[in-house]
Protein backbone atom coordinates (compact mmCIF):
# COMPACT_ATOMS: atom_id res chain seq x y z
CA UNK A 1 0.00 0.00 0.00
CA UNK A 2 1.34 3.34 -0.96
CA UNK A 3 0.78 6.24 1.66
CA UNK A 4 0.08 9.40 1.47
CA UNK A 5 3.61 12.09 2.34
CA UNK A 6 3.39 13.08 5.67
CA UNK A 7 2.23 16.91 5.84
CA UNK A 8 5.26 18.88 7.79
CA UNK A 9 4.74 20.34 10.96
CA UNK A 10 2.77 23.91 11.43
CA UNK A 11 6.77 24.97 12.91
CA UNK A 12 8.18 23.78 9.76
CA UNK A 13 5.38 25.46 7.71
CA UNK A 14 5.70 28.67 9.85
CA UNK A 15 9.45 28.44 9.40
CA UNK A 16 9.50 28.40 5.52
CA UNK A 17 6.76 30.86 5.53
CA UNK A 18 9.13 33.34 7.32
CA UNK A 19 12.00 32.26 5.94
CA UNK A 20 10.47 33.48 2.30
CA UNK A 21 9.51 36.14 4.19
CA UNK A 22 13.07 36.65 4.98
CA UNK A 23 14.21 36.28 0.93
CA UNK A 24 12.38 38.80 0.29
CA UNK A 25 14.28 41.20 2.65
CA UNK A 26 17.33 40.22 1.42
CA UNK A 27 15.99 42.14 -2.20
CA UNK A 28 14.79 45.21 -0.39
CA UNK A 29 18.12 45.36 1.32
CA UNK A 30 19.65 45.30 -2.31
CA UNK A 31 17.30 47.92 -3.67
CA UNK A 32 18.17 49.65 -0.89
CA UNK A 33 21.79 49.81 -0.97
CA UNK A 34 21.90 49.83 -5.02
CA UNK A 35 24.05 53.32 -5.90
CA UNK A 36 21.32 55.09 -8.21
CA UNK A 37 23.30 55.18 -10.96
CA UNK A 38 23.52 51.43 -11.71
CA UNK A 39 19.84 51.35 -11.70
CA UNK A 40 19.59 51.62 -15.74
CA UNK A 41 23.45 51.54 -16.53
CA UNK A 42 24.14 49.77 -19.77
CA UNK A 43 25.84 46.42 -19.23
CA UNK A 44 28.31 45.27 -21.56
CA UNK A 45 27.53 43.16 -24.49
CA UNK A 46 23.74 42.39 -26.35
CA UNK A 47 20.75 41.31 -24.63
CA UNK A 48 21.91 41.92 -21.15
CA UNK A 49 19.49 43.09 -19.00
CA UNK A 50 19.47 46.02 -16.77
CA UNK A 51 19.60 45.77 -13.26
CA UNK A 52 16.50 47.63 -13.31
CA UNK A 53 15.19 44.61 -15.87
CA UNK A 54 16.47 42.08 -13.74
CA UNK A 55 14.07 43.56 -10.94
CA UNK A 56 11.40 43.46 -13.25
CA UNK A 57 11.78 40.23 -14.13
CA UNK A 58 11.92 38.76 -10.66
CA UNK A 59 8.21 40.67 -10.01
CA UNK A 60 6.78 39.30 -13.45
CA UNK A 61 7.66 36.12 -12.31
CA UNK A 62 6.05 36.02 -9.38
CA UNK A 63 2.93 37.59 -11.11
CA UNK A 64 3.00 34.13 -13.35
CA UNK A 65 3.47 32.08 -10.21
CA UNK A 66 0.40 33.67 -8.74
CA UNK A 67 -1.93 33.85 -11.85
CA UNK A 68 -1.17 30.07 -12.52
CA UNK A 69 -1.15 28.80 -9.49
CA UNK A 70 -3.44 30.55 -7.13
CA UNK A 71 -5.50 32.71 -9.64
CA UNK A 72 -7.87 33.66 -6.44
CA UNK A 73 -5.05 35.92 -4.84
CA UNK A 74 -5.10 39.66 -6.16
CA UNK A 75 -2.48 39.99 -8.91
CA UNK A 76 0.32 43.15 -8.23
CA UNK A 77 0.47 45.54 -10.69
CA UNK A 78 2.89 44.70 -13.46
CA UNK A 79 5.85 47.31 -14.60
CA UNK A 80 7.43 48.77 -17.26
CA UNK A 81 11.36 47.86 -16.94
CA UNK A 82 12.02 50.57 -19.25
CA UNK A 83 10.47 52.88 -17.13
CA UNK A 84 9.77 52.75 -13.79
CA UNK A 85 11.66 54.00 -10.88
CA UNK A 86 13.53 52.07 -7.90
CA UNK A 87 10.93 52.91 -5.39
CA UNK A 88 8.29 51.64 -7.77
CA UNK A 89 10.11 48.13 -7.94
CA UNK A 90 10.54 47.97 -4.36
CA UNK A 91 6.81 48.58 -3.41
CA UNK A 92 5.70 46.17 -6.18
CA UNK A 93 8.09 43.42 -4.83
CA UNK A 94 7.49 43.95 -1.44
CA UNK A 95 3.55 43.82 -2.71
CA UNK A 96 4.22 40.04 -5.33
CA UNK A 97 6.24 38.95 -1.85
CA UNK A 98 3.75 39.04 0.36
CA UNK A 99 1.20 37.51 -2.36
CA UNK A 100 3.85 34.48 -2.63
CA UNK A 101 4.36 34.42 1.00
CA UNK A 102 0.23 33.91 0.75
CA UNK A 103 0.56 31.10 -1.40
CA UNK A 104 2.68 29.22 -0.05
CA UNK A 105 0.93 29.61 2.92
CA UNK A 106 -2.29 28.23 1.09
CA UNK A 107 -0.15 25.67 -0.63
CA UNK A 108 1.22 24.27 2.68
CA UNK A 109 -1.91 24.14 4.35
CA UNK A 110 -3.89 20.85 4.37
CA UNK A 111 -6.95 21.85 3.10
CA UNK A 112 -5.36 25.08 1.36
CA UNK A 113 -6.98 26.43 -2.15
CA UNK A 114 -3.81 25.70 -3.26
CA UNK A 115 -3.70 22.52 -4.86
CA UNK A 116 -0.40 22.76 -7.42
CA UNK A 117 2.38 25.17 -8.33
CA UNK A 118 3.07 25.84 -12.18
CA UNK A 119 5.85 27.74 -12.69
CA UNK A 120 4.75 28.62 -16.28
CA UNK A 121 2.47 28.26 -18.46
CA UNK A 122 3.81 25.18 -20.56
CA UNK A 123 5.18 23.56 -17.52
CA UNK A 124 3.36 20.60 -15.76
CA UNK A 125 2.01 21.63 -12.19
CA UNK A 126 4.09 20.27 -9.62
CA UNK A 127 2.41 19.16 -6.01
CA UNK A 128 2.82 22.18 -3.48
CA UNK A 129 5.70 21.35 -0.87
CA UNK A 130 9.08 21.46 -0.51
CA UNK A 131 10.22 22.20 -4.00
CA UNK A 132 7.72 24.83 -5.01
CA UNK A 133 8.97 26.38 -2.20
CA UNK A 134 12.66 25.76 -3.26
CA UNK A 135 12.64 27.11 -6.92
CA UNK A 136 10.59 30.02 -5.15
CA UNK A 137 13.53 30.76 -2.92
CA UNK A 138 15.90 29.73 -5.91
CA UNK A 139 14.88 32.59 -8.53
CA UNK A 140 15.12 35.13 -6.33
CA UNK A 141 18.77 33.72 -4.99
CA UNK A 142 19.71 33.16 -8.52
CA UNK A 143 18.92 37.06 -9.86
CA UNK A 144 20.24 38.59 -6.54
CA UNK A 145 23.42 36.94 -7.85
CA UNK A 146 23.02 38.42 -11.22
CA UNK A 147 22.18 41.72 -10.08
CA UNK A 148 25.35 41.68 -7.22
CA UNK A 149 27.91 40.60 -10.23
CA UNK A 150 26.48 43.03 -12.55
CA UNK A 151 26.90 46.49 -10.26
CA UNK A 152 30.26 44.98 -9.15
CA UNK A 153 30.84 44.91 -13.47
CA UNK A 154 28.93 48.36 -14.03
CA UNK A 155 31.50 49.79 -11.24
CA UNK A 156 28.69 50.12 -7.95
CA UNK A 157 29.54 47.14 -5.72
CA UNK A 158 27.00 47.17 -3.23
CA UNK A 159 27.40 47.37 0.08
CA UNK A 160 25.18 44.96 1.38
CA UNK A 161 26.76 41.33 0.58
CA UNK A 162 28.03 40.56 4.20
CA UNK A 163 24.45 41.47 5.99
CA UNK A 164 22.43 39.42 3.10
CA UNK A 165 24.11 36.37 4.48
CA UNK A 166 23.38 37.15 8.18
CA UNK A 167 20.40 35.34 8.57
CA UNK A 168 20.19 35.25 12.29
CA UNK A 169 20.40 39.31 12.54
CA UNK A 170 17.79 39.31 9.76
CA UNK A 171 15.61 36.82 11.12
CA UNK A 172 15.47 39.06 14.44
CA UNK A 173 15.31 42.39 12.77
CA UNK A 174 12.24 41.58 11.04
CA UNK A 175 10.81 39.92 14.15
CA UNK A 176 10.76 36.47 13.54
CA UNK A 177 12.44 33.82 16.18
CA UNK A 178 15.06 32.17 13.85
CA UNK A 179 15.20 28.75 12.57
CA UNK A 180 13.58 26.37 14.22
Amino acid sequence: MVRAPALPSSDFCQALLDSYAVNEHTNQIILERLDPRAWRAKPAGRNVRSIAAIFVHMHHARRKWLRLSAPHIELPAKLDARLCTRREVQVALACSGRNCRELLEEALTPDGAVKYFKRDGWSRGWPPGAAMFAYMIMHDAHHRGQICVLAHQLGFPIEASHEIWMWERLWKRYGFTGPR
